[in-house]
C-alpha cells in the first residue's frame, strides 16, 4: 500500500506516515486492541487518577494474543521502519496497547522513553498507532529536535517519582509548558490508517481525550542494528526478568523475545 511520510525522521525525531495501514489492517489492529483489553496481562496498569475516566496500558502481549502477531508481522510496519532508520535489521522490542476512554483528562507528561528501558543505541523507532480519530488536541505532540539532547530523569506519570535512574544522575526535564515559544513542538491529527513515528529519545507528550470518542492505540517499539542490552539495577518498564541471564551486557538484541521481522538479506531484489 502507498504510504507518504511527511518530515523528516533524522532531523526532527518525529514523523507522521500517511495512509501507512489498509482498512483491512486497521480492523486487525483493533482487534488486537480489544483482544488485549479483554485478558490483561500482570504488566497492565491504570495510567490515570481513580476520579479520572480511565488510561489502560498494557505491555508485551504479542506471544500470547495472536492477533497482536498478526498485526506486527502482516502489517508492512517492520519495512517503515527500516526505511525510517536505514537500518540492514528490524527486530521487534516491544508491544504496547494505550487506551484513553472518554473523558480522561490526564495529559500524559513530557518523557523519553528509553531511559525507562534496557536498551541503548541510536537506530530505533517507536509506531503510535491509532484505531480511532485522534484530533489535534489528543494526539501525541513532540520537541523537535530533542533525541539529539541530553538524557532526562524518567519519572512515574502520576507522581512523580524516579523509580529508574536514582535522583541527582539524569538531567531533570524543563518545564516546556511554561516556555513553549523557545522549542519546536510537532504534532497531526491522525486518522485510522495514519500513524506517527518518533525515536526512543524524542521528548513527548499527550493530551486527554475530551469527546465523546475512545483513543485506541497500539504501539509498536522496533530496535535497528546498533541497538544493544544495557542491563539496569533495577525494573525496566516494560521489565524482561531473567534477560541479564542470557544476554550480557553490550550484545546485539539476538534473542527470541526480540525477533527478526525485516532483513536487507531476505529483501526480494
Amino acid at each position: 500500500m502507498p504510504f507518504t511520510i511527511e518530515g523528516d525522521y533524522w532531523r526532527d525525531g518525529a514523523v507522521v506516515v500517511r495512509g501507512a495501514f489498509t482498512a483491512d489492517q486497521v480492523e486487525l489492529a483493533r482487534g488486537a486492541i480489544d483482544a488485549n483489553l479483554g485478558a490483561l496481562s500482570p504488566l497492565a496498569k491504570r495510567a490515570s487518577s481513580a476520579d479520572d475516566g480511565a488510561f489502560v496500558e498494557d505491555f508485551c502481549n504479542w506471544s500470547r494474543i495472536p492477533a497482536i502477531e498478526r498485526f506486527i508481522r502482516e502489517s508492512g510496519a517492520a519495512r517503515i521502519a527500516h526505511e525510517l532508520t536505514g537500518s540492514s535489521t528490524i527486530r521487534l522490542y516491544h508491544d504496547h496497547v494505550l487506551v484513553k476512554e472518554p473523558g480522561t483528562r490526564q495529559r500524559t507528561p513530557w518523557h523519553q522513553d528509553q531511559p525507562y528501558y534496557n536498551v541503548d543505541g541510536r537506530m530505533n523507532v517507536s509506531m503510535w498507532i491509532p484505531v480511532d480519530p485522534v484530533p489535534r488536541s489528543s494526539t501525541l505532540e513532540f520537541v523537535a529536535g530533542s533525541h539529539l539532547g541530553p538524557w532526562y530523569m524518567p519519572r512515574t506519570f502520576l507522581d512523580g517519582q524516579a523509580k529508574w535512574f536514582p535522583d541527582g544522575t539524569l538531567e531533570e526535564l524543563p518545564d516546556i509548558d511554561a516556555d513553549p515559544e523557545r522549542v519546536r513542538v510537532l504534532g497531526w491529527a491522525l486518522e485510522p490508517g495514519d500513524m506517527v513515528c518518533f525515536h526512543m529519545l524524542t521528548l513527548h507528550t499527550a493530551g486527554g481525550v475530551d469527546g465523546p470518542d475512545r483513543r485506541r492505540v497500539i504501539s509498536l517499539r522496533f530496535l535497528g542494528d546498533d541497538m544493544v542490552h544495557t542491563p539496569r539495577e533495577w525494573a525496566t518498564s516494560p521489565p524482561f526478568p531473567g534477560l541479564v541471564d542470557e544476554l550480557p551486557a553490550g550484545a546485539p538484541m539476538d534473542h527470541p523475545l526480540f525477533p527478526v521481522l525485516w532483513s536487507e538479506k531476505d529483501e526480494p531484489v
